[in-house]
């Protein structure tokens, strides 16, 4: 099989990134593989998530006939091991702006999409990789986890929403409460991903489920922003504010909770030792 490139756009260093690079190919007519090479795990930045958006409106906009696109790295280890936390932290627009843009990109892309996980896919790298369609895990290297518990930072609602509207409950219960780490054939069964194997599984997907003819109609992307409205609307900056919002009251209110369980505790304790 031979494999057609496309084109080629840089990830720019930031920070202690050394950068890389975003290679378009198309391994079968109208199918677009867009290879993340960002060592040394495909972090998302600024700079990543804005080359990948870039390389979305090239094959949207740049004359391509419509089809398929299918994510990848070019790392074996990674597809993505998620946030830069202090890049994230330290950005006010990275989240809203960019992670979210690009989130919402592949939401309501007007072709069918597919990421393939060569190797882990943790956290936010799980996150883009449910913005997708449809995902195929390497069945024997990498796991799929939210592993947010173990850090101690809380999902926010449009990062929580998309495990709840795809999701079993359970296997949606199992990923943030547990951080249950899946490994391919697991998270079939999960439902977590569709398939395992490699670039011949996601193509043997595509031919299977005839997706390289879904976009003609050119309402592809219309669908799915009805099916995922409620994803669609926290995405968005108004989603954003309101979910911020939510997560100070939250806050506040937990932390008039544990005042309050502390005092009464205080005072059960002293009912306790009077009654001895």
């Amino acid at each position: 099989m031979s494999t057609k490139t496309l084109f080629q756009l840089p990830i720019p260093p930031l920070g202690d990134h050394v950068g890389g690079s975003i290679v378009v190919t198309e391994p079968e007519p109208a199918v677009y593989l867009l290879t993340i090479n960002s060592p040394p795990d495909n972090r998302l930045t600024t700079a990543s998530c804005t080359a990948i958006l870039d390389a979305l409106d090239l094959i949207e906009f740049g004359g391509y006939k419509p089809g398929v696109v299918i994510t990848t790295s070019a790392l074996p280890k990674f597809y993505s091991n998620g946030l830069d936390l202090e890049h994230a932290l330290s950005n006010q627009n990275f989240i809203p702006g960019v992670l979210y843009k690009l989130f919402n990109r592949f939401l309501t892309y007007p072709m069918p999409t597919i990421a393939l996980l060569p190797g882990h896919a943790f956290a936010g790298g799980l996150m883009l990789a449910m913005h997708h369609d449809y995902r195929i895990m390497n069945p024997t290297r990498g796991f799929a986890c939210v592993n947010e518990l173990d850090f101690g930072v809380p999902l926010k609602a449009a990062m929580s929403s998309i495990f709840r509207l795809k999701l079993p409950a359970t296997t949606y219960r199992d990923l943030v409460l547990e951080a249950r780490r899946f490994s391919g054939p697991a998270a079939v069964a999960a439902g977590l991903v569709d398939g395992v194997g490699d670039l011949q599984a996601a193509l043997g997907l595509v031919r299977e489920r005839g997706l390289e003819r879904k976009a003609g109609t050119g309402i592809y992307g219309l669908m799915k922003a009805e099916m995922y409205r409620e994803s669609v609307a926290l995405l968005g900056r108004e989603g954003w504010e309101e979910g911020e919002e939510r997560d100070r009251a939250l806050a506040e209110g937990e932390g008039s909770r544990r005042e309050e369980g502390e005092r009464r505790v205080g005072e059960l304790k002293g009912e306790m030792k009077a009654r001895l």
